[in-house]
């Protein structure tokens, strides 16, 4: 699994930075968090593709987050997809795709299935993770996501079935997906017997366009990483409180509180061209953290305990 920081500027956009959006790529699927304009661009040149299964979650109704979604559909409705495409958003983003849609007057060669978050929960359930959702501390309506793997089964012990005389084959498969099975002797064995503990799955957390709040903590908790904006440095905490974001500091403290694995800053301002002061005032309150740069690529494998 690996995620693709495809635009990490915030309200406009710069030389060096795009505007939000975030993928995250696992077994062919494509989940994309924020949609700013020109990510098709972004996109072709981060080499990601635009007929994967994908899915969508924007966290609010911001220009900068979600005015490049008509121009993603429009582009991928000329490339002739096909697919299904899911789309998560606030109240109000099914109005907004359907006034571009008739405004433009373009049509699309796939189907578009639109849900729109109206409470903290699961938003997306799938059979082996779910997305769930927060409502965050914007200046408008809007959510916090959070990818959440289910546990993976336990570590298969070989050694172990053959010590209780379990043929190899099918009898292993069934005891490696949790199930009990009968020898030819009439012995019945437990998955436990020969299977270890379940293994947690991946967390990563994207807090969208946010002042801090205290629910963010619990949201996050033991993430693998989350990635939390940080418009302004902290000599500018009070306009990010009227402007509905965070500093540096007080990212990483949320992102320390969670005790979270690591923390990537985005959303970042135009008047940073060199985003230092950023990165140095989070480290004073969490070490692992860097700074979102366009095209930046992180891979997150597999725990193995």
């Amino acid at each position: 699994m690996r995620v693709v920081f495809l635009g990490t500027g915030g309200s406009v956009p710069t030389a060096g930075r795009s505007l939000p959006a975030v993928l995250l790529r696992r077994q062919g699927e494509q989940l994309m968090f924020d949609c700013g304009e020109g990510v098709q661009r972004q996109m072709v040149k981060a080499k990601v593709g635009f007929h994967r299964k994908i899915k969508i979650f924007v966290s609010h109704m911001h220009g900068d987050h979600v005015l490049g979604l008509p121009g993603l559909l429009q582009t991928m409705a000329l490339l002739g997809r096909e697919r299904k495409l899911e789309v998560y958003g606030p109240e109000g983003i099914a109005q907004f795709l359907g006034c571009v849609r008739e405004s433009l007057q373009f049509g699309l060669t796939f189907p578009v299935e639109i849900r729109e978050v109206c409470g903290n929960g699961v938003v997306c359930e799938e059979e082996d993770y779910v997305v769930e959702a927060a409502r965050s501390n914007h200046v408008v309506n809007g959510w916090s996501f959070a990818f959440v793997e289910k546990p993976r089964a336990g570590k298969f012990y070989p050694e172990k079935a053959r010590a209780l005389d379990v043929p190899e084959g099918e009898l292993w498969s069934r005891l490696q997906r949790g199930e009990a099975v009968e020898l030819a002797d009439g012995r019945v064995v437990l998955p436990e017997a020969v299977v270890g503990s379940l293994r947690k799955g991946r967390k990563i957390v994207y807090s969208g366009d946010t002042r801090p709040f205290e629910e963010f903590v619990e949201f996050a908790a033991d993430a693998d990483l989350v990635i939390h904006e940080a418009t302004f440095d902290d000599s500018l905490a009070e306009k990010a409180e009227v402007d509905g974001h965070s500093t540096p500091s007080q990212a990483a403290l949320q992102a320390k509180r969670a005790k979270a694995k690591k923390l990537v800053l985005t959303h970042i301002s135009a008047r940073y061209a060199d985003a230092g002061l950023l990165l140095e005032q989070a480290r004073k309150v969490f070490e692992d953290v860097v700074v979102a740069e366009d095209f930046l690529v992180l891979e997150l494998p597999l725990l193995k305990d």
